[in-house]
Formats: structure tokens, sequence, C-alpha cells
């Protein structure tokens, strides 16, 4: 096999601390961004998150979890946030506080709207309600084939 088959540029997941768990980013920067979307269908998220990580790297800020978290809350884009180690003079940051109930999916991105419906039949059981959820992708699509299949993990404020 060649070395771009098996390359990886994700480190693999483990669904275990975020699976039917509470999330908090108290006290955690995050890297502000705007992405543009079609029906949810970002357009240009690949040159957000280059400029985003140029940005990350010139201020030395990279953080040791990678976590990029996506609020989806319009049809026409969706804010994206890049955990960073320390806030950057200039750039949109901002904190994302409170706790968020955490849950782990598997499945194609056409299954989202199941993953919802399942993630609100899960708060409700905790009597809770849907709020504005976050998403966080761990893997690309090329590390998730390689992992052997794409997570997402929906965050619901707690």
């Amino acid at each position: 096999m060649n070395q771009s088959a098996t390359a990886v540029c994700c480190p693999p997941f483990d669904p275990a601390p975020w699976n039917e768990t509470l999330v908090s980013f108290e006290g955690k920067w995050f890297l502000q961004d705007h992405v543009v979307s079609l029906f949810h269908i970002p357009l240009n998220f690949g040159g957000v998150m280059t400029r985003c990580m140029r940005l990350i790297e010139a201020h030395q800020a990279q953080s040791q979890e990678q976590i990029v978290l996506s609020d989806e809350s319009s049809l026409w884009g969706a804010e994206v946030y890049v955990l960073v180690n320390k806030e950057i003079p200039g750039a949109k940051m901002t904190r994302i506080p409170g706790q968020f109930r955490s849950k782990v999916f598997t499945g194609e991105f056409s299954q989202m709207g199941r993953f919802i419906q399942e993630m609100k039949n899960y708060v409700a059981v905790l009597g809770k309600s849907l709020g504005n959820l976050l998403f966080y992708y761990p893997l690309c699509p090329k590390c998730a084939k390689k992992y052997g299949g794409n997570k997402v993990v929906i965050l619901n404020p707690e």
C-alpha cells in the first residue's frame, strides 16, 4: 500500500468521553469564523479552516485537543469554533459557556435528521428539550474512512 493510502491527519477518536456525558468548555478559547452553506452543505469549509489554521499557527495557539465545533443555525451558513490554547490578538475569539449533554453518532451526513431526532429523544428522557445544538466532527472524511466510519458528536446545552 502506498504512503498516501495509509496517511491520516486526524488522531483516532475515542467516543467514551463524549457519549452520553456532560461536556464543558469553561475557560477555553475558541477562534470563531463563518462558513457559507447552501441548505447546510458547507461551500467554503476548507478555505475557512486553512485561514484559521494559518492564524493559529502564526500565533502558536494550537491546542492539545483538536476540536472544531459547528453551529448549524442557518441553512445558509454556520459559525465554526476552533479550540485554541490562548487568545489571538485581533481575531474574533469567543468562549462557550455552560455544560452540554453530548452523544456520539456514527453514519453518513445524510442521516443527520435521524441523529437529531435521536438526540431529542435522549434529552427528553432526561427531562430536557433541544436547545441550540453544536456539532463536533472529530474526523475528516479521509480519516473517517480510514478509522471505519464517520462520527459526529451532537452537543445540547444543559
